[in-house]
């Protein structure tokens, strides 16, 4: 059966979405916070995540950051603001779909079955990314080196899951941080932290990078072929005799 988290404050919308998708056959759980709706996402094999961005404990667009940093559940928005930045904003964050009230259960019915066939067609392609020795399963969330798998924390691995989502193409110092740490504090210097920890993990020689390359001033990329770093962007290879400090600019 087709699994759906309700994510709203309001009882009587969650009533009236509640009896609209189970009369369709839905397997349906509610939560009335953001809190409840992480924990239900955190802890069930849902389809499909309705999410009010009204929420009475933390703001909508924050629970898709953090649900996106290591699950690929579609999300469809339901809000009251019509306003179009905010619809492009929450679509970049990883909503697939935006939904103003009022609106009609078979509008959002049809658009539910709509962003999961996407999701499916997605998934029946090869979800595991490739980078040299590396191997990131962007479903199962592994990753391995050398077929040897690779421990990595919540944080690296929402870094690597990131560059490797988009693996081949340099993604900006801003972009990373939101990916890493949403819309928590986070800046440059902790990126370039964060970098140098998970190089030291999937790195054969972390202060001559071949796989998470630098691009000077303007953030990172994952190097399919395991390019040699700094020197595919131009810069002198490090001299014999001489120990090359790694980069993490």
């Amino acid at each position: 059966m087709t699994s759906v988290l309700i994510v709203d404050a309001d009882a009587r919308i969650r009533h009236f979405l509640r009896t609209g998708f189970e009369f369709h056959g839905f397997s349906v759980m509610e939560a009335d916070t953001a809190a409840g709706g992480l924990r239900a996402v955190t802890m069930n094999a849902l389809d499909l995540l309705i999410l009010a961005l009204e929420l009475p404990d933390v703001d909508g667009a924050e629970v898709i950051e953090r649900v996106r940093s290591w699950s690929n559940i579609p999300i469809i928005v339901i809000s009251t603001q019509t306003d179009e930045q905010q619809k492009v904003r929450l679509l970049g964050l990883g909503a697939d779909d935006y939904v103003v009230k009022p609106f009609g259960i078979s509008e959002l019915l049809a658009r539910g079955k709509a962003v999961m066939r996407r999701q499916r067609r997605s998934t029946n392609q090869d979800p595991v990314v490739r980078a040299g020795p590396l191997a990131v399963d962007l479903v199962s969330r592994l990753v391995t080196l050398e077929g040897r798998h690779v421990q990595l924390t919540r944080k690296e691995h929402a870094l690597l899951r990131a560059l490797a989502a988009h693996a081949g193409l340099v993604l900006t110092h801003q972009q990373l941080i939101r990916e890493v740490w949403g819309s928590h504090a986070g800046n440059v210097q902790y990126l370039r932290i964060l970098v140098r920890k998970l190089r030291q993990k999937v790195e054969r020689e972390p202060a001559r990078p071949l796989l998470i390359v630098s691009a000077s001033g303007i953030g990172y990329r994952l190097d399919r072929a395991g390019g040699r770093g700094d020197v595919a962007h131009g810069a002198e290879p490090p001299r014999p005799g001489k120990a090359k400090g790694e980069s993490c600019r």
